[in-house]
């Protein structure tokens, strides 16, 4: 059993945060477009970016931010306009937007963190940002993390949020999460956005590389086309209003903190990946058997990405060979006659020989995955055993319908 529970309240559950999320008059939709997070006191901060040569102004932004300073007290996100490949003018509209934040907190621009969402090749609208930073500090309460939530999101169908509670020492510690994303996800940080709260005291050094292997483990272990934009980001605050004794180096405390860091980020992931653009159910790829953590997670990466796999999956075929070979095809080496291949509780491949199953109860399973719950029965599940080794890793993302096309090939229009 997981050393923790869930509880309500998203980024404002962990002790000292608020956050809020209004209609700025960013979106052309007019939904809410501003969101803002903010913690009472100083926290420590930690951020894992876009791999893309590509990137947006706030992420440029954000990273020189935290190298000068692992700290911060809010973070600001605005949705309608990316404010990528914007050049200098971009970067000055980003600079503006972090001093107009301070401005209305009262405190230090160095204590801003920024990010943004939208289309690619679009500044901000400056006068609408301008003149919403008063009106969404304003709106800053102890309850606000499902109006921030909503304020963030551009074609998403549903807000991704989640809170847990563990007990460190005698206290209880609290980690909460809000995200965003639906299209161009892919490992190595997609087109997404997670805000991690926590009240926990940590070490910079160690919450930094915790959270790096929570996105390696979550966000970097999902797909929906593909494609890696350039405005990815996770950022995590630790605040340390829990009260608890500092964690400053790797221990029992040190452990429970990531693994629960990592199961905040986990259901975020899986939360973008079903919410794919499209997407009629979430797939999950467990690979064992490999040499190491790092080949199992990139074996499953590439069957969850695969357009193949995932077409095969929304047109509710138990079409295995797909599988088989996008896992040979993931560049990792394994011996082909220990290859097994499982969907759901039907064995369709054993020591790489090719067993009878039923088909029509196989595509009933697949079928009954596209009307299940959201993230409850709803999901596919993969299981490919690759050997006799100790890795194990698992990466998730959906079907490939119809209505991703169409999506995408009028986002502009």
């Amino acid at each position: 059993m997981a050393d923790w529970q869930k509880i309500t309240g998203g980024v404002t559950a962990p002790r000292g945060y608020q956050a809020a999320g209004i209609t700025a008059g960013l979106k052309p939709s007019g939904l809410p477009d501003l969101a803002l997070i903010f913690s009472e006191v100083e926290a420590i901060a930690a951020g894992v970016f876009t791999t893309s040569q590509v990137k947006a102004a706030c992420v440029e932004y954000c990273r020189q931010r935290l190298q000068a300073k692992p700290s911060a007290r809010a973070i600001l996100c605005n949705a309608g306009q990316a404010n990528a490949a914007t050049g200098n003018q971009g970067y000055l509209d980003t600079l503006e937007s972090s001093l107009a934040v301070a401005q209305a907190l009262n405190i230090s621009s160095e204590s801003i963190l920024l990010a943004s969402t939208g289309v690619i090749g679009q500044r901000i609208k400056m006068d609408a940002l301008r003149s919403g930073i008063p009106k969404v500090v304003a709106a800053l309460s102890a309850t606000g993390s499902d109006a921030a939530a909503g304020a963030i999101i551009t074609t998403d169908l549903v807000t991704k949020s989640i809170a847990l509670e563990t007990i460190v020492g005698d206290r209880p510690v609290r980690i909460g999460g809000i995200a965003k994303g639906s299209g161009m996800i892919h490992p190595n940080m997609a087109t997404m956005l997670a805000f991690v709260t926590c009240d926990a005291v940590v070490s910079p050094a160690l919450w930094q590389q915790m959270l790096a292997r929570a996105a390696d483990r979550s966000f970097n272990s999902i797909t929906v086309d593909g494609d890696t934009s350039t405005n990815d980001s996770l950022i995590a605050l630790a605040n340390g209003q829990s009260r608890t004794p500092a964690i400053i180096e790797w221990g029992a405390e040190a452990e429970k903190l990531e693994a629960m860091l990592t199961a905040v980020c986990q259901h975020l992931a899986k939360a973008i990946a079903r919410d794919g653009e499209g997407a009629t159910c979430l797939i999950e790829v467990e690979v064992t058997g490999a040499h190491d953590e790092i080949s199992a997670r990139q074996i499953a990466k590439t069957i969850a990405g695969s357009s193949l796999v995932k077409s095969a999956i929304f047109g509710r075929d138990p079409n295995w060979g797909r599988i088989a070979a996008a896992a040979g095809r993931a560049g990792v080496p394994f011996e082909q006659e220990n290859l097994q291949i499982k969907l759901g509780n039907f064995l369709m491949l054993e020591n790489g020989q090719p067993l009878t199953f039923d088909r029509a109860a196989a595509s009933a399973y697949l079928k009954k995955a596209a009307t299940g719950a959201y993230l409850q029965d709803d999901t596919v599940l993969i299981s490919v055993n690759v050997g006799n080794g100790y890795g194990v890793g698992k990466a998730w993302g959906c079907d490939l319908s119809y209505d991703y096309v169409k999506i995408n090939a009028e986002y502009t229009t």
